[in-house]
């Protein structure tokens, strides 16, 4: 991998992974529609997805570290209404963090085949594109905040973060959807599938990276580089969606559900037509 593919992968990871269109989806589909000679089924083309996302978990605890110092506050700080409801969220994104870390973990090696196929990766675009849009009908009279979510609401949207260890289906847009359909309004779901995200995303990273550095250095290198500039792209992607979801309540995942049908129906067939 060059240093120019590593940025593009990287900006391509840190807008895709905030906005609900599949991050993984994106960076399996890219390299095989621009005919770049990088070997997905390549054992290291996984940890190399998973380092890059590094820069996006530090973009994420920047951009709510008032929400990650709250937490922190709240766990030796004096008792209080505060300090009991930011302990209470705590524990909530704790607990959704669990089904995924699980899952991972057991289907590591299925996830890593699914990651070296590029057709698969965009039929599932195609399927996060109906689950986008069928949250949206199911979650829209949803006005909760965050406080409001409770403990199964917390669990079903760790279990729909699992969905988006298929390379298609987005993270965000999952646990989003997920959050909707819980009761949340868009801005607090949101909210708490981005706080969910940096512990995940860490705790990979520390498991993939020293393996990657140690076995292929040229890639790990790739993998860093391309961290810090997802990392920074990412950063602006959060401002940007945040906002948008401040603004927009009423179908707002619409848009997005429109553009993973386009570009999912449009990657499966050019993939599919030039395979050999």
């Amino acid at each position: 991998m060059t240093n120019l593919q590593a940025i593009v992968m990287a900006v391509l990871q840190g807008v895709t992974e905030l906005f609900p269109v599949s991050s993984l989806g994106h960076a399996v589909i890219l390299p095989r529609l621009l005919h770049w000679a990088i070997d997905q089924k390549s054992p290291d083309f996984l940890p190399y997805l998973v380092v890059m996302h590094l820069g996006t978990a530090i973009a994420l605890l920047l951009y709510f570290w008032r929400d990650w110092w709250a937490f922190i506050q709240s766990l030796v700080g004096a008792a209080s209404e505060t300090t009991r409801t930011d302990r209470r969220i705590l524990l909530l994104v704790i607990l959704a963090t669990i089904p995924a870390v699980v899952v991972g973990a057991v289907l590591r090696k299925l996830l890593g085949d699914a990651f070296a196929t590029p057709l698969l990766a965009a039929a599932f675009l195609v399927v996060n594109g109906f689950i986008l849009f069928g949250g949206e009908k199911l979650g829209s009279s949803a006005a909760g905040t965050l406080d409001q979510l409770n403990w199964k609401g917390a669990l079903a949207i760790g279990v729909a973060q699992c969905l988006a260890l298929i390379p298609g289906i987005s993270r965000s847009g999952s646990t989003i959807v997920a959050g909707v359909i819980a009761g949340l309004q868009h801005k607090d779901s949101a909210r708490f599938s981005f706080l969910m995200a940096p512990p995940i995303m860490l705790g990979a990273t520390v498991h993939e990276a020293p393996e990657l550095l140690h076995q292929n250095a040229t890639l790990g290198g790739a993998a860093l580089l391309s961290g810090a500039v997802a990392g920074v792209v990412a950063f602006i992607s959060i401002a940007v969606l945040m906002r948008y979801f401040r603004s927009h309540e009423f179908e707002a995942l619409n848009p997005f559900a429109w553009y993973c049908w386009i570009a999912g129906v449009l990657s499966f067939g050019w993939i599919f037509l030039t395979s050999p």
